[in-house]
């Protein structure tokens, strides 16, 4: 092999896109500054521990571990920011109140998360600390479609979604952290509603019919909330989350195209807890940005508190920025 040829899904970045990736991190970091999001830059490589500490285990497969010749412990390279800024939030700052922090830099995983993606991620997001629940996810669903449209993007559509709902079904079956939580997760992921029928069956049938029920639940908001109320337990747990899920969607309805709830998205199940969020543009199968709330992150690191925030994946809005345009005329 030619010692110039890069590693599988790994690739440089020529001036010409070099230029417009510099020009929207620009953008971007301003758009949060004027917000009230102050910069920060974790580095690249730490002790692996920190890396992978509460709610970043998630992240241990994703991550290339080296030994440091200089002290013989095993280090990370960074999969994911989010983990670092929380830890920087907890162990450094430490300060009273509610802290808005951002970041952008370079991430780079053991496996591409998709076909054609690359293994090393520009990854710019925005974290918000001690600001509970919906008042916390409204801002920070706001600031990520100001973002977007600050970028370029228009017609933006946000998919919601909330961890809580099947947390509580799963606490309520007696099924939480066992073999058929895993199991049943598995197959509520990929909606495969015969799979989450079968591993049911011997379940009571409140909570049985409340499972096979979840695939289902997807599609415009009204709709779906209505569905949930009259098929969903009536537990504290799920009102609750139901009622933020309206909250939310009402504070965003004027800044968007639409909104859809998908009551069986489970996407970050081991490391967010509260309302997840992704935001989609005509033309793109994929979300253009989406993020989550993750309470306790820096529990780990000495301070548990309220936490939400997102990320976004810089090349591939730059490419959905200029396809946008294209398809609008801009630019030419």
């Amino acid at each position: 092999m030619r010692k110039w040829v890069l590693p599988e899904a790994i690739d440089d970045v020529l001036p010409d896109e070099a230029a417009r990736l510099e020009a929207l991190r620009r953008t971007l970091l301003d758009h949060f500054r004027a917000h009230g999001y102050r910069l920060v830059r974790p580095p690249l490589i730490e002790h692996l521990e920190s890396l992978l500490t509460g709610s970043g285990r998630d992240l241990e497969l994703q991550t290339f571990k080296i030994a440091d010749p200089m002290s013989g412990h095993l280090l990370g390279v960074r999969a994911d920011i989010t983990p670092q800024v929380a830890r920087i939030d907890a162990h450094l700052l430490n300060v009273p109140g509610v802290t808005r922090l951002c970041y952008a830099g370079s991430v780079l995983r053991t496996v591409a998360t998709g076909p054609g993606a690359a293994r090393e991620v520009i990854q710019v997001g925005a974290e918000l600390f001690g600001e509970p629940g919906i008042a916390g996810d409204s801002e920070v669903i706001a600031l990520l479609l100001s973002s977007l449209e600050a970028a370029g993007l228009r017609e933006l559509h946000l998919d919601l979604g909330h961890i809580g709902v099947y947390r509580a079904l799963a606490e309520g079956a007696g099924i939480a952290g066992h073999v058929d939580d895993n199991d049943l997760f598995e197959a509520l992921s990929i909606k495969d509603a015969p799979a989450v029928a079968s591993l049911c069956t011997r379940l009571p049938a409140v909570w049985r019919d409340a499972f096979a029920a979840l695939p289902a639940m997807y599609g415009p908001a009204d709709e779906v909330l209505r569905n949930a109320r009259e098929r969903l337990p009536d537990t504290p747990s799920i009102a609750q989350a139901l009622t933020a899920l309206e909250r939310v969607a009402h504070q965003a309805a004027t800044r968007v195209a639409g909104i859809s709830i998908d009551l069986g998205d489970l996407r970050g199940y081991h490391y967010q807890n509260g309302a997840i969020f992704a935001a989609y543009v005509a033309g793109e199968a994929s979300p253009v940005g989406n993020g989550g709330r993750y309470d306790g992150i820096g529990k780990a690191f000495g301070r548990a508190r309220p936490a939400t925030g997102f990320t976004l994946d810089l090349r591939q809005l730059a490419t959905v920025v200029a396809r946008s345009e294209s398809r609008s005329g801009v630019g030419g």
